[in-house]
């Protein structure tokens, strides 16, 4: 509960950061165009949240058992991040084709259960949206 609370009050904390002006617009051609994914491509983001009642060790251990770093991410997946997040877990995000999806998840279902408690979120790049805007405001 209280590792749901933290996920719910960072998101919170990301929205709050966005400019009033920003958060709600009617997207550009240019916006459509920086934000349009390659074609069947998607992005998903996994957080990978450590089950606080096992050591590292422990978790470690049982996602080797389960195969986890053979199973995850399958052979032609980009890993467009992997980070660390403290208190939580990880943080992963990839890039396939749409009609990979079913393969993530049981590559998920396989080789992470046990070891993390998973949520999956579909992701897209708004950097190169905010840098565009940003330059345009300067």
């Amino acid at each position: 509960m209280k590792l749901r609370y933290a996920s719910a009050l960072i998101v919170l904390g990301i929205l709050l950061c966005v400019p009033a002006d920003r958060a709600q617009t009617t997207p550009t051609s240019a916006d459509r165009h920086l934000t349009a994914p390659q074609n069947g491509m998607m992005m998903l983001t996994i957080f990978l949240k450590h089950d606080q009642s096992k050591t590292l060790d422990e978790i470690n251990a049982h996602a080797k058992q389960a195969g986890f770093d053979k199973l995850f991410p399958p052979a032609g997946v980009e890993v467009v991040s992997w980070y660390v997040m403290m208190g939580i877990g990880q943080v992963v995000t990839l890039r396939f084709p749409a009609e990979r999806l079913r393969e993530v998840n049981l590559a998920i279902e396989h080789g992470a259960w046990g070891s993390y408690r998973t949520e999956f979120y579909a992701t897209y790049d708004y950097k190169p949206v905010w840098e565009a805007s940003r330059k345009q405001n300067r």
